[in-house]
């Protein structure tokens, strides 16, 4: 099964946070989309990883997703390693996304920021056809970082904002993960009474800048290549000039 556009993530629920949105946008056009988590989550604080992989099933489902795999690499141990690398490549030869989305690589989170080093070398090292595998050497067309530095714009912002409720659903699907007024486990920063309101916020502040209700952001290393601006701007406005 060839997948459109593909989303990595270190842990279960990473991609939700800030890409669900748009996976469940591309899946309602008709696309094809994936989520691969590179570790089960195992170091957790809160919850199992036989019960964040069933909440993975959920928030797969809600979003309408085509696949979703686990690599069950370490958790708290993702290494830019060649065994790693291997892993990835022989995914993205499997799928063969057009678009991969990945963490940005400035992140406070070591698996994230691993994460991101490691998919984009993968990214390369597929096309390379001497690196064998038994499959087909394959290119992405374009990587799309997400959870943009907050210092730092967004490239562009996908309007997410008829897909509110969709979103919320697939966070809301890890249970285990966020506020619990009955949990006995030690509190993390997403299970503060306080972190769907901050996340919420971020999105705003996306929409925000489009003149929308919500958005998710995205950072291209590469500059993007408009062939032809009519054609492109013609079903979009200035958020300036509304």
């Amino acid at each position: 099964m060839r997948i459109d556009i593909l989303a990595f993530g270190a842990h279960p629920d990473d991609v939700e946070l800030f890409a669900g949105g748009t996976l469940a946008k591309m899946a309602s056009l008709g696309y094809a989309t994936g989520i691969v988590d590179l570790t089960r989550g195992e170091l957790g604080t809160r919850g199992t990883p036989a019960i964040r992989a069933q909440e993975a099933r959920e928030a797969a489902r809600i979003l309408g997703l085509k696949v979703r795999e686990n690599l069950r690499f370490p958790d708290g141990r993702i290494g830019v390693t060649t065994k790693a690398q291997l892993g990835v490549i022989r995914v993205l030869r499997k799928y063969r996304p057009e678009i991969v989305l990945v963490h940005h690589w400035d992140d406070k989170h070591p698996d994230h920021v691993n994460t991101s080093i490691l998919v984009t070398q993968a990214a390369h090292h597929s096309g390379l056809a001497k690196i064998k595998t038994g499959q087909e050497r394959f290119r992405p067309k374009r990587i799309l970082y997400f959870k943009v530095p907050a210092n730092e714009p967004p490239t562009f912002v996908v309007d997410v904002s008829d897909f509110v409720a969709q979103r919320l659903a697939a966070i809301q699907a890890y249970k285990s993960q966020l506020f619990d007024a009955s949990s006995v486990e030690p509190e993390t920063e997403l299970s503060r009474p306080s972190f769907p309101s901050r996340i919420e916020s971020i999105h705003k502040y996306y929409g925000a800048l489009i003149g929308t209700a919500l958005g998710e952001g995205f950072y291209t290393k590469a500059m993007i290549e408009i062939a032809d601006p009519v054609d492109f701007f013609r079903n979009q406005s200035d958020p300036t000039l509304r």
